[in-house]
């Protein structure tokens, strides 16, 4: 599908029973089926049925925490999750057209490992897999595995420590360059398959990468074979500078929060400079604004949702993207305001899944759809098709043709 103006892209951020804390305790949430394939087979399939370009399925390495950085001790919300990428696997086959994108944390986890499980997501989905890359700083989450000491970061006033965030996200970059590398180690036609001649694959047609930084030295090459879209799409979430820079080198779909039109365009510019710097210019790079969305046919009862949420949970819900209650319609007037000024989509995040996601797919959906800005069926069978990118060149194939050509010279 195109990226023009007047069409939309719109994926959800799926996370347990939904991303308000007190979700699992309203009466269409399913906290006892949390942790079943059933309960994530569905919400994809709404979301398919919403023909939504994606879904991104939430992760962490540690229990979740209302503190940015450190455990909460609380044992009132949903703690605990299933393997993003499993779970991923798992619902795949049961869909035919929407992207799976779960999320994987750079910062613990081996690159070699996550290139070929999301290679296998591709295949396993028939090319609509995707990531969501992300870092952690949490100490806890460091006490896990006991590989490197993550220094402990004051929000408020440590500019050291944030310096070692930022370090974080340079290898995040790193990251992604070994996992894309890694793609592209097996040519797309280095599987021979031959048995009359007993030739399976052609070795010559793999290609060590041999990746060398600061953070990390891999040989290669993957032991998946290059996966259907060639490069499945690589996303990440950012809310300022440091991050941004890692959307503009590294992803193809960005994040961000941007509260009001003013802001998105701000933001829209900084990630356009930041793509030219790390010489992407030509390049589509999508950047989707995130919201967390409480919908209801009418205003006033979305707002007592969202009131009767925050009663349950104890405090007022906050979030660093914008939270909306209101209804479709609203949504729909908020979504074209902000695309205007540079946005080419959104990942929505239901506050309460069972509600919210429906919600999305049955009556925002159609009420786009209206207004002519959203697809009125799937258009295209891969991921990268769905957000009008292209399947890349093998970048090893270009260099061993050129080689080719050089020594017949």
């Amino acid at each position: 599908m195109s990226s023009s103006p007047s069409s939309l892209h719109l994926a959800v951020a799926l996370d347990g029973a939904g991303w308000h804390p007190a979700a699992w305790r309203e009466p269409v949430a399913r906290p006892r089926e949390l942790f079943t394939a059933r309960y994530w087979a569905d919400l994809v399939a709404e979301a398919e049925h919403g023909l939504l370009d994606f879904v991104t399925i939430e992760d962490g390495l540690g229990l979740q925490s209302s503190h940015p950085l450190e455990p909460d001790g609380r044992t009132d919300q949903v703690r605990g999750r299933l393997d993003a990428v499993l779970i991923a696997a798992r619902v795949a086959p049961l869909t035919r057209h929407i992207g799976i994108v779960p999320t994987v944390v750079a910062t613990h986890t081996e690159p070699f490992h996550l290139s070929k499980a999301i290679a296998t997501l591709d295949y396993v989905s028939t090319g609509r897999a995707g990531l969501r890359v992300q870092i952690t700083a949490r100490q806890n989450e460091a006490a896990h595995f006991g590989r490197r000491p993550i220094p402990h970061i004051d929000p408020l006033n440590d500019p050291p420590a944030w310096e070692s965030v930022a370090a974080l996200f340079d290898e995040a970059a790193d990251y992604v360059e070994v996992v894309r590398r890694l793609w592209d180690s097996w040519e797309d036609d280095a599987e021979i398959r031959s048995t009359a001649t007993g030739r399976f694959i052609d070795r010559d047609k793999l290609h060590y990468v041999d990746f060398e930084s600061p953070h990390f030295s891999v040989k290669g090459p993957s032991i998946t074979p290059r996966p259907p879209q060639g490069q499945p799409i690589v996303t990440a979430l950012a809310h300022d500078t440091v991050p941004y820079r890692l959307v503009a080198r590294s992803a193809d779909v960005g994040y961000v929060t941007p509260h009001d039109a003013g802001q998105a365009r701000a933001i829209v510019e900084e990630i356009r400079t930041e793509q030219t710097a790390a010489g992407r210019a030509g390049e589509l790079l999508h950047v989707f604004g995130d919201l967390v969305v409480l919908l209801d046919d009418d205003p006033a009862e979305a707002a007592a949702r969202r009131e009767r949420l925050d009663a349950l949970a104890g405090y007022e819900y906050t979030s660093g993207a914008r939270i909306f209650a209101g209804t479709p319609t609203q949504l729909a007037d908020l979504l074209q305001e902000l695309a205007s000024a540079g946005l080419g989509g959104f990942r929505l995040r239901p506050a309460v899944a069972g509600h919210d996601l429906p919600a999305i797919t049955r009556r925002l959906v159609p009420e786009l759809q209206r207004r002519g800005v959203f697809r009125q069926a799937y258009e295209a069978d891969t991921l990268r098709g769905l957000l009008g990118l292209t399947r890349p060149a093998n970048r090893y194939a270009t260099t061993a043709t050129s080689a080719t050509a050089a020594v017949g010279a």
